[in-house]
């Protein structure tokens, strides 16, 4: 990459706006599958939903891109099916048309002029087949997609920190690269700017400007997480304890019983360290008897 020739104030902006895209980009779909089939947009909500889980991603080059699952369902959710229309295929190309057709101006600022936003070209969409049916994945390889990439280390990609920054040293600090580096010193920089004052670029900086969460689900995709966490709190509230194992005792209390070795651990722990010492000796003997030689 060359840091001359880079737009950092764009990639910064396309962070910062990047929930508004993809905003963009669902309501599209809606727009462009009721065109597609000749029905109106409030007609075909009366007999159809779209769903999506999606999940984003650092690349290397530290610009977030979007792996997402979408699919069609019935009026009243994931357990009704779609009408016979509405196709895996017909949704695929729908997909390529609402995102290609989204743009976004950001507001004309003096110091960087204004931008249009838009979804890269890079766009790969494919039918998913449920079941392991004809050619695709099947649920369980589509749930494993998406994991690798929530899972996915920071180290493997161009992410930044996992803390907010409070000063311009902390950005100076930070182990990134150069070009991480110069994305969160762009967004300190244009967080001074009351124009962009509603972004909070600065309380930002950390994550390059990206302000969404890295997994996200529309409301009927699949279970909500209010009822997640009642399943959690009613689980723990019931204990982990089987109920045909009664009997079973569980030590709750502890106590501290010491620290470091034991009696034959420390032992092997001396004998180590004496190891250790006598070959420091051994190589600054020869350093000396290899340096009299040369002096000679």
């Amino acid at each position: 990459m060359c840091p001359d020739c880079y737009d950092y104030p764009a990639h910064v902006l396309w962070h910062a706006y990047a929930g508004r895209l993809w905003k963009a980009f669902t309501d599209n779909l809606y727009n462009h599958l009721a065109a597609r089939v000749g029905r109106t947009r409030a007609g075909l909500r009366r007999n159809l939903r779209i769903s999506y889980a999606k999940v984003a991603e650092y690349q290397r080059r530290a610009a977030v891109h979007v792996h997402a699952v979408v699919r069609l369902d019935g009026a009243r959710g994931p357990d009704d099916p779609p009408p016979a229309w509405a196709t895996a295929d017909v949704l695929a190309a729908v997909v390529r048309t609402a995102a290609a057709a989204v743009r976004l101006a950001t507001p004309y600022i003096a110091a960087l002029g204004e931008h249009e936003l838009c979804w890269g070209a890079e766009l790969d969409a494919r039918p998913l087949r449920a079941f392991g049916s004809g050619e695709g994945l099947a649920d369980d390889a589509v749930a494993a997609y998406v994991a690798k990439y929530v899972t996915k280390g920071a180290t493997d990609t161009g992410a930044g920190l996992d803390h907010q920054i409070t000063n311009p040293d902390d950005i100076t600090a930070a182990p990134v690269s150069a070009h991480v580096r110069a994305l969160m010193r762009t967004c300190w920089r244009l967080g001074s700017l009351a124009e962009l004052e509603p972004l909070r670029l600065r309380a930002w900086a950390h994550t390059l400007g990206y302000r969404g969460h890295i997994l996200t689900k529309s409301h009927a995709y699949s279970t909500t997480y209010t009822a997640l966490r009642a399943e959690r709190a009613d689980h723990q509230s019931r204990g982990t304890q089987p109920a045909d194992e009664a009997d079973v005792l569980t030590d709750a209390h502890w106590r501290y019983v010491g620290s470091g070795h034991t009696p034959a651990a420390a032992l092997l722990a001396a004998g180590i360290a004496e190891d250790l010492a006598r070959n420091r000796e051994i190589a600054q003997e020869e350093i000396a008897y290899n340096g009299a030689i040369s002096g000679d």
